[in-house]
């Protein structure tokens, strides 16, 4: 090779690192997640991966264990995992639990959180109602984590409970779902996550309990980010659309709930269009059927665009992960939707590593294997199935279902909605059915309040006694902690200023609402 040769090499070369250093910049800033060399990580799937993995690891615990889950049923998985966490906790073993008050709702009873207790693990329910902040109740930890003595940790999509399992005996298959095991450095991140969300809560974990990343060695040569978003920082939201606009040759995506915004949307039909393979894997059945037309409304967009969707065609497809370009993944509980974006507490790991991603590639393309594509053909939105390949609903899932799904089709609703009053963005003709059925609700709704207006006004009353007595509450809290602020600040006593000769005192600026005539 030639000097001018070997010059363009090295400048490709040098231009290639500014371009990585350039985004990793920019993913840090999104995220507020730096990059953690150093570690180890091992994909899971289903829970026939996942809870024996976790189950061993809480078995060979000797200082700590930390559990966050969404949901813990009290079933057979349910008193598994309890039964494993009352053991450790006997021996001596830190066990702490946190699980989401709205997620656990009906559940798991009191008995079962008792009995975890009595055995010594300390337990804490995340953000049940309160009536000084009705609101606070849009907040929900959807977190699925386990860490263990700072050695390992899994960062998953699985909640605890029988629909993960399934029942081979009454051919009930499993949900499909998908976790990742982390080692090394980025353990002390998972770690960091749990106890700020554990501090939330009550009295902050122990000093010196978490082991330091500067006691933790590495321990393999993968790089990832620990994502730990909390409600309106839109961390994984910005990463999702960096990952959309910088994705070169794939992006394939996994979601149980998928509804994504419009600026969201507009990102990955940008990638298709510019030649990128955008695939979006979705459930084939849903635990509440009216919402199923309303995902099918969105799809057309997407099809348009290029990108392919496909419906999973087992009993429930609960994944949330990402790979793209061969060398990015995503993997946790964050949905492609509002409510994960903006309104939870969600935890996933990015992972920037060849291997890692092919993995997932050769996973994702076993998942299209019980998928079934989604094709536009004249007004039809689905290629005619067979009978072998009906799509299954899923079982029990309305015993265990996400809150998010509701939570994506009313967004979708108040997508397509907002955009029709407004006239922000045009409206596809597969949204006729929604903007028609909003305008005869609304009518339907003036109609009511034009002769039986008390079947509006008395609850919309007791819903402003009840917001009304939150703020008033409030205010009382604000002023006393502002007078016991006030009585401390008047305990204080200054320290004498030196005297300063008249002829040399400084003339003093003048405050901002003197010089206005405030």
């Amino acid at each position: 090779m030639g000097a001018a040769g070997a010059v363009t090499l090295g400048g490709r070369r040098d231009l290639a690192a500014r371009e990585r250093a350039l985004i990793d910049q920019a993913f840090t800033r999104a995220t507020g997640a730096a990059l953690v060399p150093g570690n180890a990580v091992r994909l899971l799937r289903d829970a026939a991966e996942n809870y024996p993995a976790w189950l061993r690891a809480i078995a060979a615990a000797e200082r700590t264990i930390y559990f966050e889950s969404y949901i813990i049923h009290e079933d057979e998985a349910g008193a598994e995992f309890a039964a494993a966490l009352a053991a450790k906790a006997r021996e001596g073993v830190r066990v702490r639990v946190v699980y989401d008050w709205l997620g656990g709702l009906g559940k798991a009873s009191a008995a079962f959180w008792r009995g975890l207790r009595a055995a010594g693990v300390e337990v804490r329910c995340f953000n049940p109602p309160r009536f000084a902040n009705p609101a606070a109740a849009l907040h929900r930890d959807h977190r699925k984590m386990l860490s263990v003595d700072g050695e390992v940790a899994f960062v998953t999509g699985l909640c605890v409970g029988r629909m993960w399992v399934g029942d081979a005996a009454r051919g009930v298959a499993p949900w499909r779902d998908t976790g990742v095991e982390v080692r090394g450095p980025a353990v002390a991140n998972v770690e960091a996550a749990f106890a700020r969300m554990w501090q939330s809560m009550g009295p902050p974990l122990p000093e010196g309990e978490r082991r330091t990343r500067d006691e933790m060695a590495d321990v393999g040569d993968v790089l990832l980010r620990v994502v730990a978003s909390e409600p309106w920082t839109a961390g994984m939201l910005r990463l999702d659309q960096l990952i959309a606009s910088a994705a070169r040759e794939s992006l394939w995506l996994t979601d149980a709930y998928f509804a994504g915004m419009p600026s969201y949307v507009q990102a990955l039909c940008a990638a298709a269009r510019d030649g990128v393979d955008v695939r979006l894997l979705v459930p084939g059945g849903s635990d509440i059927p009216i919402l199923r037309p309303l995902s099918q409304a969105g799809y057309r967009p997407l099809l348009e665009a290029g990108i392919r969707v496909f419906e999973w065609k087992g009993p429930m497809l609960h994944a949330k992960t990402a790979v793209a370009d061969g060398r990015w993944a995503r993997v946790g509980s964050s949905n492609l939707n509002l409510a994960s974006w903006l309104g939870n507490y969600e935890l996933d790991v990015a992972v920037e590593n060849e291997r890692f991603a092919q993995e997932m590639e050769r996973q994702y393309l076993a998942d299209l294997g019980n998928a079934a594509e989604i094709v536009l053909v004249a007004e039809r939105r689905r290629v005619p199935r067979t009978g072998k390949e009906q799509v299954r609903r899923p079982t029990g899932a309305r015993a265990g279902g996400s809150a998010s799904r509701a939570a994506a089709g009313a967004l979708r609703i108040g997508n397509t909605v907002g955009a029709a009053i407004t006239d922000r963005r045009v409206l596809g003709h597969t949204e006729a059915r929604i903007v028609t059925a909003a305008g005869l609700g609304t009518l339907a709704l003036a109609l009511v309040a034009l002769i039986w207006p008390r079947v509006l006004t008395v609850p919309l009353a007791l819903l402003a006694l009840w917001m009304g007595g939150s703020l008033v509450s409030r205010g009382v809290s604000l002023y006393r902690a502002r007078r016991a602020v006030a009585a401390t600040s008047q305990r204080v006593v200054p320290l004498p200023a030196p005297a300063v000769p008249a002829a040399e005192a400084p003339a003093q600026e003048p405050l901002p609402q003197e010089r206005a005539g405030a």
